[in-house]
Protein backbone atom coordinates (compact mmCIF):
# COMPACT_ATOMS: atom_id res chain seq x y z
CA UNK A 1 0.00 0.00 0.00
CA UNK A 2 2.69 2.22 0.61
CA UNK A 3 4.33 1.53 -2.55
CA UNK A 4 0.81 2.30 -3.99
CA UNK A 5 1.02 5.46 -2.46
CA UNK A 6 4.00 6.87 -3.20
CA UNK A 7 3.59 6.21 -6.97
CA UNK A 8 0.43 8.14 -6.96
CA UNK A 9 2.25 10.85 -5.15
CA UNK A 10 4.85 11.08 -7.36
CA UNK A 11 2.40 10.42 -10.35
CA UNK A 12 2.29 13.17 -13.08
CA UNK A 13 -0.38 15.72 -11.87
CA UNK A 14 -2.75 15.47 -15.01
CA UNK A 15 -2.54 11.68 -14.81
CA UNK A 16 -3.52 11.51 -11.24
CA UNK A 17 -6.86 14.28 -12.54
CA UNK A 18 -7.54 11.98 -14.89
CA UNK A 19 -7.40 8.94 -12.58
CA UNK A 20 -9.82 11.25 -10.11
CA UNK A 21 -12.14 12.25 -13.14
CA UNK A 22 -12.53 8.16 -13.82
CA UNK A 23 -13.45 7.58 -10.17
CA UNK A 24 -15.85 9.84 -10.09
CA UNK A 25 -17.09 9.29 -13.54
CA UNK A 26 -17.60 5.10 -11.79
CA UNK A 27 -19.47 6.45 -8.51
CA UNK A 28 -21.65 8.30 -10.82
CA UNK A 29 -22.63 5.43 -12.75
CA UNK A 30 -23.64 3.10 -10.06
CA UNK A 31 -27.23 4.54 -9.56
CA UNK A 32 -27.48 4.14 -13.60
CA UNK A 33 -26.79 0.27 -13.63
CA UNK A 34 -28.30 -0.94 -10.37
CA UNK A 35 -31.89 -2.38 -10.24
CA UNK A 36 -34.05 0.59 -9.55
CA UNK A 37 -37.59 1.33 -8.40
CA UNK A 38 -39.78 1.30 -11.46
CA UNK A 39 -41.83 4.77 -9.59
CA UNK A 40 -38.71 6.13 -9.58
CA UNK A 41 -36.89 8.33 -12.22
CA UNK A 42 -35.87 6.20 -15.52
CA UNK A 43 -32.29 5.77 -16.04
CA UNK A 44 -31.43 7.55 -19.88
CA UNK A 45 -28.70 7.66 -21.75
CA UNK A 46 -29.11 11.35 -21.99
CA UNK A 47 -29.33 11.69 -18.13
CA UNK A 48 -25.99 9.53 -18.60
CA UNK A 49 -24.35 12.06 -20.36
CA UNK A 50 -25.53 14.57 -19.31
CA UNK A 51 -23.56 13.19 -15.98
CA UNK A 52 -20.76 12.46 -17.62
CA UNK A 53 -20.50 15.77 -19.23
CA UNK A 54 -20.71 17.01 -15.72
CA UNK A 55 -17.85 14.99 -14.53
CA UNK A 56 -15.28 15.25 -17.63
CA UNK A 57 -14.48 19.28 -16.56
CA UNK A 58 -12.24 17.29 -13.68
CA UNK A 59 -9.63 16.58 -15.89
CA UNK A 60 -8.55 20.29 -16.11
CA UNK A 61 -9.26 21.29 -12.20
CA UNK A 62 -5.47 22.19 -11.85
CA UNK A 63 -4.78 24.68 -14.40
CA UNK A 64 -8.31 25.94 -14.31
CA UNK A 65 -10.20 25.24 -10.96
CA UNK A 66 -12.82 28.17 -11.26
CA UNK A 67 -14.18 27.51 -14.63
CA UNK A 68 -13.84 23.89 -13.42
CA UNK A 69 -16.53 24.89 -10.85
CA UNK A 70 -18.87 26.65 -12.68
CA UNK A 71 -18.77 23.91 -15.98
CA UNK A 72 -19.85 21.43 -12.99
CA UNK A 73 -22.49 23.71 -11.63
CA UNK A 74 -23.72 24.40 -15.35
CA UNK A 75 -24.16 20.85 -16.02
CA UNK A 76 -25.25 20.00 -12.89
CA UNK A 77 -28.07 23.11 -13.09
CA UNK A 78 -29.15 21.74 -16.60
CA UNK A 79 -29.49 18.09 -15.20
CA UNK A 80 -31.90 19.41 -12.28
CA UNK A 81 -33.92 21.62 -14.73
CA UNK A 82 -34.18 19.68 -17.60
CA UNK A 83 -34.10 16.08 -16.89
CA UNK A 84 -35.56 13.93 -14.00
CA UNK A 85 -32.65 11.14 -13.85
CA UNK A 86 -31.27 9.15 -11.30
CA UNK A 87 -29.96 11.21 -8.22
CA UNK A 88 -26.56 11.10 -6.72
CA UNK A 89 -25.71 10.15 -3.02
CA UNK A 90 -23.50 13.17 -3.28
CA UNK A 91 -22.47 15.52 -5.57
CA UNK A 92 -19.12 14.40 -6.20
CA UNK A 93 -17.70 16.80 -9.11
CA UNK A 94 -18.70 19.74 -7.23
CA UNK A 95 -17.54 18.49 -4.00
CA UNK A 96 -13.90 18.17 -5.27
CA UNK A 97 -14.10 20.99 -7.60
CA UNK A 98 -14.75 23.04 -4.42
CA UNK A 99 -11.78 21.05 -2.95
CA UNK A 100 -9.02 21.97 -5.54
CA UNK A 101 -10.22 26.09 -5.18
CA UNK A 102 -9.62 25.72 -1.91
CA UNK A 103 -6.35 23.65 -2.38
CA UNK A 104 -4.75 26.03 -4.98
CA UNK A 105 -6.70 29.63 -5.55
CA UNK A 106 -5.56 32.65 -3.17
CA UNK A 107 -7.87 34.27 -0.70
CA UNK A 108 -9.83 36.40 -2.87
CA UNK A 109 -10.84 33.75 -4.89
CA UNK A 110 -11.61 31.32 -2.10
CA UNK A 111 -14.06 33.54 -0.57
CA UNK A 112 -15.74 34.43 -3.97
CA UNK A 113 -16.11 30.93 -5.14
CA UNK A 114 -17.11 30.12 -1.61
CA UNK A 115 -20.05 32.56 -1.98
CA UNK A 116 -20.58 31.12 -5.04
CA UNK A 117 -21.21 27.88 -3.74
CA UNK A 118 -23.43 28.88 -0.46
CA UNK A 119 -25.87 30.57 -3.62
CA UNK A 120 -26.02 27.66 -5.17
CA UNK A 121 -26.54 25.43 -2.37
CA UNK A 122 -29.96 27.64 -1.78
CA UNK A 123 -31.14 27.24 -4.75
CA UNK A 124 -30.68 23.37 -5.40
CA UNK A 125 -32.56 23.06 -1.63
CA UNK A 126 -35.13 25.41 -2.93
CA UNK A 127 -36.03 23.83 -5.81
CA UNK A 128 -35.28 20.02 -4.23
CA UNK A 129 -36.82 19.44 -0.66
CA UNK A 130 -37.12 22.75 0.68
CA UNK A 131 -36.09 21.16 3.92
CA UNK A 132 -33.50 22.53 7.27
CA UNK A 133 -31.79 18.88 6.82
CA UNK A 134 -31.26 19.01 2.95
CA UNK A 135 -29.54 22.58 3.94
CA UNK A 136 -27.78 21.77 6.94
CA UNK A 137 -26.57 18.30 5.01
CA UNK A 138 -25.51 19.87 1.82
CA UNK A 139 -23.61 23.09 3.77
CA UNK A 140 -21.86 20.35 6.00
CA UNK A 141 -20.28 18.21 3.47
CA UNK A 142 -19.37 21.26 1.14
CA UNK A 143 -17.70 22.77 4.30
CA UNK A 144 -15.59 19.93 4.99
CA UNK A 145 -14.36 19.57 1.11
CA UNK A 146 -13.32 23.33 1.78
CA UNK A 147 -11.56 22.83 5.09
CA UNK A 148 -9.99 19.88 3.41
CA UNK A 149 -8.96 21.51 0.94
CA UNK A 150 -7.10 24.05 3.42
CA UNK A 151 -5.37 21.67 5.31
CA UNK A 152 -3.53 20.16 2.27
CA UNK A 153 -2.65 23.40 1.55
CA UNK A 154 -0.78 23.77 4.81
CA UNK A 155 0.35 19.98 4.51
CA UNK A 156 1.99 21.20 1.54
CA UNK A 157 3.41 23.97 2.63
CA UNK A 158 4.83 22.91 5.75
CA UNK A 159 6.21 20.10 3.63
CA UNK A 160 7.46 22.72 1.18
CA UNK A 161 9.72 24.86 3.96
CA UNK A 162 10.60 21.41 5.87
CA UNK A 163 12.43 20.50 2.32
CA UNK A 164 13.76 24.17 2.22
CA UNK A 165 15.29 24.11 5.43
CA UNK A 166 16.79 20.84 4.62
CA UNK A 167 18.48 21.69 1.49
CA UNK A 168 19.85 25.18 3.21
CA UNK A 169 21.21 22.94 5.72
CA UNK A 170 22.44 20.68 3.35
CA UNK A 171 23.97 23.21 1.65
CA UNK A 172 25.39 25.02 5.14
CA UNK A 173 27.05 21.55 5.62
CA UNK A 174 28.11 21.58 2.53
CA UNK A 175 29.76 25.07 2.21
CA UNK A 176 30.85 24.72 6.16
CA UNK A 177 33.15 21.03 4.93
CA UNK A 178 34.65 22.68 1.88
CA UNK A 179 35.60 25.79 4.56
CA UNK A 180 37.23 22.92 6.82
CA UNK A 181 39.00 21.47 3.85
CA UNK A 182 40.31 24.27 3.04
CA UNK A 183 41.61 25.68 6.25
CA UNK A 184 43.21 22.10 6.93
CA UNK A 185 44.67 22.55 3.76
CA UNK A 186 46.52 26.04 5.04
CA UNK A 187 47.01 24.56 8.08
CA UNK A 188 49.35 21.26 6.10
CA UNK A 189 50.79 23.86 3.89
CA UNK A 190 51.56 25.62 6.96
CA UNK A 191 53.13 22.86 9.14
CA UNK A 192 54.88 21.80 5.39
CA UNK A 193 56.75 25.14 5.33
CA UNK A 194 58.03 25.34 8.39
CA UNK A 195 59.04 21.78 8.59
CA UNK A 196 60.76 21.99 5.60
CA UNK A 197 62.06 25.24 5.53
CA UNK A 198 63.49 24.95 8.70
CA UNK A 199 65.09 21.30 7.93
CA UNK A 200 66.92 22.44 4.57
CA UNK A 201 67.86 25.77 5.65
CA UNK A 202 69.88 23.87 8.45
CA UNK A 203 70.94 21.15 6.42
CA UNK A 204 71.85 23.95 3.67
CA UNK A 205 74.63 25.30 6.70
CA UNK A 206 76.01 22.65 7.59
CA UNK A 207 76.62 21.50 4.10
CA UNK A 208 78.30 24.82 3.04
CA UNK A 209 80.51 24.58 6.23
CA UNK A 210 80.97 20.72 5.62
CA UNK A 211 84.29 21.33 2.85
CA UNK A 212 85.85 23.98 5.05
CA UNK A 213 85.75 21.66 7.76
CA UNK A 214 86.89 18.74 5.99
CA UNK A 215 90.18 21.10 5.20
CA UNK A 216 90.73 23.22 8.68
CA UNK A 217 88.76 20.79 11.63
CA UNK A 218 87.90 16.99 10.35
CA UNK A 219 86.04 16.19 13.61
CA UNK A 220 83.42 19.66 12.94
CA UNK A 221 83.36 18.35 9.44
CA UNK A 222 81.75 14.52 10.48
CA UNK A 223 79.28 16.66 13.61
CA UNK A 224 78.39 18.81 10.44
CA UNK A 225 77.47 15.80 8.36
CA UNK A 226 75.59 13.93 11.31
CA UNK A 227 73.54 17.15 12.01
CA UNK A 228 72.74 17.48 8.69
CA UNK A 229 71.46 13.32 8.72
CA UNK A 230 69.68 14.17 12.49
CA UNK A 231 67.94 17.18 11.08
CA UNK A 232 66.54 15.34 7.56
CA UNK A 233 65.54 12.72 9.79
CA UNK A 234 63.36 14.47 12.30
CA UNK A 235 61.88 16.28 9.11
CA UNK A 236 61.33 12.88 8.11
CA UNK A 237 59.85 12.09 11.27
CA UNK A 238 57.53 15.57 11.29
CA UNK A 239 56.20 14.82 7.91
CA UNK A 240 55.35 11.61 8.68
CA UNK A 241 53.22 12.54 12.14
CA UNK A 242 51.32 15.37 9.85
CA UNK A 243 50.27 13.62 6.40
CA UNK A 244 49.93 10.33 8.28
CA UNK A 245 46.34 11.96 9.70
CA UNK A 246 45.91 12.02 5.47
CA UNK A 247 45.80 8.21 5.21
CA UNK A 248 42.65 5.92 5.51
CA UNK A 249 45.09 2.91 6.72
CA UNK A 250 44.74 2.35 10.08
CA UNK A 251 48.54 1.25 10.54
CA UNK A 252 49.37 4.96 9.65
CA UNK A 253 52.11 6.28 12.15
CA UNK A 254 50.63 8.77 14.62
CA UNK A 255 52.97 11.02 17.21
CA UNK A 256 52.05 14.15 18.68
CA UNK A 257 53.06 17.14 17.15
CA UNK A 258 56.50 18.63 19.05
CA UNK A 259 55.37 20.74 21.81
CA UNK A 260 57.60 23.28 23.97
CA UNK A 261 59.01 20.02 25.72
CA UNK A 262 61.26 19.53 21.75
CA UNK A 263 62.50 22.91 21.89
CA UNK A 264 66.08 21.68 23.43
CA UNK A 265 66.49 19.52 20.91
CA UNK A 266 65.73 22.14 18.21
CA UNK A 267 67.96 24.66 19.80
CA UNK A 268 70.81 21.67 19.38
CA UNK A 269 70.34 21.43 16.15
CA UNK A 270 70.69 25.02 15.35
CA UNK A 271 73.42 25.34 17.61
CA UNK A 272 75.15 22.65 15.46
CA UNK A 273 75.07 24.86 12.64
CA UNK A 274 76.97 27.46 14.09
CA UNK A 275 75.50 30.06 16.20
CA UNK A 276 75.61 29.88 20.17
CA UNK A 277 71.81 29.56 21.34
CA UNK A 278 70.32 30.58 24.93
CA UNK A 279 67.07 29.56 26.30
CA UNK A 280 65.39 31.06 29.10
CA UNK A 281 61.82 30.29 30.53
CA UNK A 282 60.60 32.81 33.27
CA UNK A 283 57.48 32.94 35.13
CA UNK A 284 54.82 30.42 36.24
CA UNK A 285 55.84 27.51 34.11
CA UNK A 286 52.91 24.90 33.31
CA UNK A 287 51.51 22.93 30.83
CA UNK A 288 49.59 24.00 28.29
CA UNK A 289 47.17 22.78 25.66
CA UNK A 290 48.71 20.76 22.74
CA UNK A 291 47.71 22.62 19.90
CA UNK A 292 49.05 25.79 21.92
CA UNK A 293 52.31 24.28 22.74
CA UNK A 294 52.55 22.94 18.77
CA UNK A 295 51.95 26.58 18.13
CA UNK A 296 55.42 27.82 20.14
CA UNK A 297 57.21 25.04 18.40
CA UNK A 298 56.35 26.01 15.12
CA UNK A 299 56.90 29.90 16.04
CA UNK A 300 60.27 29.34 17.15
CA UNK A 301 60.81 27.06 14.37
CA UNK A 302 60.32 29.52 12.16
CA UNK A 303 62.44 32.59 13.80
CA UNK A 304 65.50 30.09 14.11
CA UNK A 305 64.94 29.55 10.04
CA UNK A 306 65.25 32.80 9.40
CA UNK A 307 68.18 33.64 11.97
CA UNK A 308 69.81 30.54 9.78
CA UNK A 309 68.95 31.57 6.38
CA UNK A 310 69.03 35.27 6.83
CA UNK A 311 70.73 36.89 9.93
CA UNK A 312 74.42 35.99 9.80
CA UNK A 313 73.77 35.96 13.72
CA UNK A 314 76.32 34.73 16.07
CA UNK A 315 74.00 34.34 19.22
CA UNK A 316 70.94 33.86 19.50
CA UNK A 317 68.46 34.54 22.38
CA UNK A 318 64.57 32.31 22.73
CA UNK A 319 62.82 33.01 26.02
CA UNK A 320 59.29 31.83 27.14
CA UNK A 321 57.34 34.31 29.28
CA UNK A 322 54.48 32.52 31.69
CA UNK A 323 52.17 35.31 32.22
CA UNK A 324 48.74 35.13 34.04
CA UNK A 325 46.76 34.51 30.72
CA UNK A 326 49.22 34.62 27.95
CA UNK A 327 52.43 33.28 27.03
CA UNK A 328 55.12 35.63 25.36
CA UNK A 329 57.58 34.07 23.00
CA UNK A 330 60.62 36.17 22.37
CA UNK A 331 63.80 35.38 19.60
CA UNK A 332 66.17 37.96 19.41
CA UNK A 333 69.52 37.73 17.47
CA UNK A 334 72.77 39.94 16.82
CA UNK A 335 72.24 39.52 12.88
CA UNK A 336 72.37 41.97 10.60
CA UNK A 337 68.98 43.26 11.17
CA UNK A 338 65.65 43.64 9.24
CA UNK A 339 67.19 45.85 6.65
CA UNK A 340 70.62 43.76 6.40
CA UNK A 341 69.55 40.39 5.25
CA UNK A 342 70.69 38.89 1.98
CA UNK A 343 68.08 40.11 -0.45
CA UNK A 344 66.78 42.93 1.44
CA UNK A 345 64.50 42.73 4.35
CA UNK A 346 64.47 39.60 6.21
CA UNK A 347 61.09 37.72 5.04
CA UNK A 348 58.97 40.81 4.18
CA UNK A 349 59.19 42.28 7.65
CA UNK A 350 61.04 45.46 7.62
CA UNK A 351 58.31 47.19 9.10
CA UNK A 352 56.68 44.33 11.61
CA UNK A 353 53.71 42.35 11.80
CA UNK A 354 51.53 45.14 13.39
CA UNK A 355 51.85 47.54 10.56
CA UNK A 356 50.35 44.64 8.36
CA UNK A 357 53.36 44.11 5.54
CA UNK A 358 51.20 42.11 2.68
CA UNK A 359 50.94 39.42 1.66
CA UNK A 360 52.61 38.30 -1.95
CA UNK A 361 54.72 41.48 -1.78
CA UNK A 362 58.12 41.84 -3.34
CA UNK A 363 59.88 42.07 -0.39
CA UNK A 364 57.31 39.72 1.40
CA UNK A 365 57.82 35.62 2.62
CA UNK A 366 55.51 33.12 4.15
CA UNK A 367 57.53 31.64 6.82
CA UNK A 368 56.53 35.42 9.45
CA UNK A 369 53.41 35.71 7.54
CA UNK A 370 52.66 32.02 9.18
CA UNK A 371 53.57 33.17 12.99
CA UNK A 372 51.04 36.11 12.44
CA UNK A 373 48.23 33.52 11.46
CA UNK A 374 49.56 31.23 13.85
CA UNK A 375 49.56 34.04 17.00
CA UNK A 376 45.95 35.32 15.76
CA UNK A 377 44.23 31.42 15.78
CA UNK A 378 45.04 31.87 19.04
CA UNK A 379 43.74 35.39 19.67
CA UNK A 380 47.17 36.91 20.21
CA UNK A 381 49.13 39.33 18.26
CA UNK A 382 53.05 39.49 16.82
CA UNK A 383 55.36 41.62 16.07
CA UNK A 384 58.84 41.81 14.44
CA UNK A 385 61.71 44.40 13.23
CA UNK A 386 65.02 45.45 15.10
CA UNK A 387 66.73 43.97 18.10
CA UNK A 388 66.67 46.46 21.31
CA UNK A 389 70.61 46.19 20.51
CA UNK A 390 70.43 46.08 16.84
CA UNK A 391 69.83 42.77 15.39
CA UNK A 392 66.06 41.08 14.75
CA UNK A 393 63.71 40.18 17.10
CA UNK A 394 60.52 38.22 17.01
CA UNK A 395 57.85 38.90 19.63
CA UNK A 396 54.33 36.84 19.79
CA UNK A 397 51.71 37.09 22.59
CA UNK A 398 49.51 33.81 22.98
CA UNK A 399 46.59 33.93 24.68
CA UNK A 400 46.51 30.47 26.86
CA UNK A 401 42.98 28.78 27.18
CA UNK A 402 41.19 28.56 30.41
CA UNK A 403 41.64 24.71 30.57
CA UNK A 404 45.32 24.59 30.99
CA UNK A 405 46.79 21.48 31.67
CA UNK A 406 48.09 21.21 35.23
CA UNK A 407 51.94 20.72 35.53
Amino acid sequence: MRAWGERIRTADPRRRDLGVTLLVQVATTIPFVVPRDPRESPATWAAYLLTTLGNLPLVWRRRAPVLVLFGVVAAGTVYRLALDGPGQPLPYAGLIALYTIALHCTERVRLAMGAVVTVVILGSVALNTQTARELLFSLFVFGAAFALGRLQATRQAYTEAALERAEQLERANRIEAEQAAARERARIAREMHDILSHAVSIMIVQAEAGPVAVRRAPERAEAAFEAIAETGRDAMAQLRTMLGVLRTDEAAPRAPQPGIAGLPALLDRVRASGPKVSYERTGEVRGLPAALEATVHRVVQEALTNVVRHAGASTVDVRLEYGVGDLTVTVTDDGRGPAGARGGTRNGAADGFANGAPEGSSNGGHGLIGIRERAAAHGGTAWCGPGPDGGFSVRVVLVTSPLEVAT
